[in-house]
């Protein structure tokens, strides 16, 4: 048999650096690009070579088509079924010999399939572009459904990628989570690291999760999340998780602090973040905030189950925690912050919480005829009526645990009460008048507090950053709201939600930091202000304390004033014998430019309050007014990564509590914690 060169991805790159455990950084030999990687993950390699040189792309895949073809021909003599055609495939096919064999088109490991099916076809070979393709793709399939790897050895999955790619060989679970899935988040990491130290300022979020997942029974388990929100050199903000660890025998402040500096030093942050949102310690088990007995597709039992689960250990857990809260304030500093949205959730919280007793069994005979309608009714003509108000069998079940959305879902029920009972036969579900108003004055006194939710809610902006200049103008809203607002049946609603926002909120009105970011705003400056003379001079205050504290790195150079400059020829500094910053006599009949004269804070905060406000994007209008207010712009950019909204980690750790209960889910801890950042920082990989 005649001897067959190999192909290799790596032929097209000059490797530069090898490191352990297989790490290794090469450059593209037609472009100079470094990639790293590593040597048994070739991914990256074949994707720059389809992105960047399409030609050498090309020449790589016909090689690797030859080469199958002369696999192919040199074993068409032999049987399929005998010894040595075997022992060939399992030479061409390295250690995963049982799952290259071709007879059948199904390897021996493959948990059957379609008799007969792809009979004659020849494996891909471990680093064939195809392969890789695949695998990479199976692989975003477990990071976005945060599925286990085992997914993969499930007899029906193997079915499915026999039927829709024979020449595809599964990798095995074990190569999925301990070097593909881990090679992935090396990269991000190595990615965020790059980002994080060219970053003109960042801010940071910690999320602490408590639950009983990917553990044995009965053994508390918790995650600690922390998130990077920067802006970029390009003045585009960014959010990137920087780690996702297991707490496994529960959580203790001076624990979570170690963890927290540990993952600030790895990543170069330490010292550098404008300011921490974490909420006060310790931190609550992600309450759940749902309307009292509206239960959407659901059984109560299933929910009352959850909330006993959340607070079974709440006795134990309050020894010692005004200890506990101080090594949290003086660990994080003053640079810490609530979360705005959470502090708004549990106003919410509170309100229901006041006036529960009025509405648990109104609630629950609206869900059960809920629930009924859109059981019995076809969903086309519920989205039709509605507008998708209500959900069918598909919607999302963690998302109806949201008291926003379940508040959304009441409201359309209460519109089209009429056309309902028309459509239903179930009498004893109808909602009779005086239920229909307690109703009504239930979803228009939250609704301004739903609206002020989707306006900060990260989850329903599409992953974009909301800044903290949001929260005080939704804080003075929702005062003006409740004060406005008249409740003659749910009075305690009222006042429960009066009170809970005076005490979480209220203290935002008279924060320095809100009011500053809230004035740079250009859609609000200081039309939101009652007293605007005072604001103007806490403004004047921050900005001042902000310069002082930066020194000498507030003087910008020409590159640094204006983000285009660098590409401007005039920017570029010119050669001593052509340079006019000295007196020259052969130029001597061109007037000298005006020396520009530096601006106060004054000035700067008179003049941009001069201008009208604009709906222009806050850091556009700022990277376009560098130039213009210097020290203003130096205050903004920092202000804008402070987010108002939760970060994508708290979604997707409210959403795991759901989908990976004790027998709902095999991932372990150690896999959960790479599905999971995978997952945050999915767009960093892939997009």
């Amino acid at each position: 048999m005649a001897s067959i060169s190999k192909v290799s991805i790596l032929d097209y790159f000059n490797i530069v650096f090898e490191g352990e455990n297989g790490k290794i950084e090469s450059n593209c030999k037609a472009c100079g690009t470094r990639i790293q990687a590593k040597r048994s993950v070739t991914s990256n390699f074949v994707t720059h070579l389809k992105r960047k040189h399409q030609a050498m792309y090309d020449e790589f895949v016909k090689k690797k088509d030859m080469k199958r073809e002369a696999y192919s021909s040199s074993s068409s003599s032999l049987h399929p079924y005998s010894s040595s055609s075997l022992h060939s495939l399992a030479n061409g096919g390295g250690h995963r010999c049982s799952h290259s064999i071709t007879a059948g088109g199904v390897g021996v490991g493959g948990g059957g399939g379609r008799e007969g099916a792809g009979e004659g076809v020849t494996k891909f070979h471990r680093h064939d572009p195809r392969q890789v393709l695949i695998s990479e793709a199976i692989a975003k399939m477990l990071v976005q459904d945060l599925q286990p790897a085992s997914l993969v050895d499930l007899r029906g999955f193997r079915e499915l990628l026999q039927l829709l790619e024979p020449r595809y060989t599964p990798e095995p679970p074990r190569y999925l989570h301990t070097q593909l899935l881990p090679a992935y988040a090396y990269q991000a990491q190595l990615a965020t690291r790059q980002a994080l130290a060219s970053a003109l300022s960042l801010s940071l979020s910690v999320s602490l999760w408590r639950g009983f997942l990917g553990t044995t029974a009965g053994v508390n388990t918790g995650y600690l999340g922390v998130t990077c929100h920067f802006l970029s050199s390009d003045w585009q903000m960014r959010s990137a998780l920087l780690a996702c660890l297991p707490l496994v025998g529960g959580l203790s402040a001076n624990r979570v602090l170690a963890e927290f500096e540990e993952v600030c030093v790895a990543h170069g942050v330490s010292g550098r973040a404008f300011r921490v949102v974490a909420d006060p310690f310790p931190a609550e088990t992600h309450p759940s905030c749902r309307l009292p007995g509206f239960c959407i597709h659901g059984n109560p039992g299933d929910d009352a189950d959850e909330e006993e689960e959340e607070s079974g250990d709440e006795g134990g857990e309050r020894e010692g925690e005004v200890e506990q809260e101080d090594w949290w304030e003086g660990g994080l500093g003053s640079g810490r912050i609530d979360c705005f949205c959470c502090s708004l959730g549990q106003c919410v919280r509170d309100g229901l919480l006041s006036s529960s007793p009025l509405l648990s069994s109104t609630l629950a005979k609206a869900s059960s005829f809920y629930n009924y309608v859109t059981s019995a009714v076809p969903h086309d003509k519920l989205v039709g009526l509605l507008g998708g108000g209500l959900g069918g069998a598909g919607s999302n079940r963690a998302g109806e645990r949201d008291w926003a959305v379940q508040l959304k879902v009441l409201r359309g029920l209460l519109d089209s009460a009429e056309f309902l009972e028309d459509v239903s036969d179930r009498a004893d579900l109808v909602l009779s008048g005086q239920e229909v108003a307690l109703l009504r004055e239930l979803t228009d006194t939250l609704e301004p507090f739903t609206e002020a939710w989707d306006m900060v809610h990260t989850h329903r902006q599409g992953d974009r950053h909301v800044s903290i200049s949001l929260a005080l103008p939704c804080v003075l809203g929702l005062r003006k709201h409740l004060s406005e607002c008249v409740s003659p049946q749910l009075p305690c609603l009222l006042l429960g939600l009066s009170q809970a926002v005076e005490r979480r909120l209220a203290p935002i009105l008279e924060d320095p930091l809100y009011v500053t970011a809230t004035t740079l705003d250009p859609q609000f400056k200081l039309t939101w202000s009652s007293d605007p003379d005072w604001h103007r001079q806490v403004l004047l205050d921050e900005v001042t304390k902000h310069t002082q504290t930066q020194g000498p790195s507030m003087e910008l150079t020409p590159q640094a004033q204006s983000p285009d400059a660098a590409l401007s020829p005039a920017s570029s500094p010119l050669p001593s014998s052509t340079s006019l910053s000295r007196p020259c006599k052969l130029f001597s009949f061109i007037k000298q430019r005006p020396t520009a004269q530096a601006k106060s804070v004054e000035q700067e905060l008179a003049g941009y309050l001069r201008e009208e406000p604009t709906e222009e994007e806050p850091l556009h209008y700022w990277r376009r007014k560098t130039i213009d207010f210097p020290q203003l712009s130096q205050v903004a950019k920092r202000a804008f990564t402070v987010p108002a909204g939760t970060s994508t980690v708290e979604t997707i750790f409210t959403s795991a509590r759901h989908w990976l209960q004790p027998g709902r889910g095999r991932a372990l801890p150690k896999n959960l914690e790479t599905l999971i950042y995978l997952k945050t920082n999915y767009r960093l990989l892939w997009t």
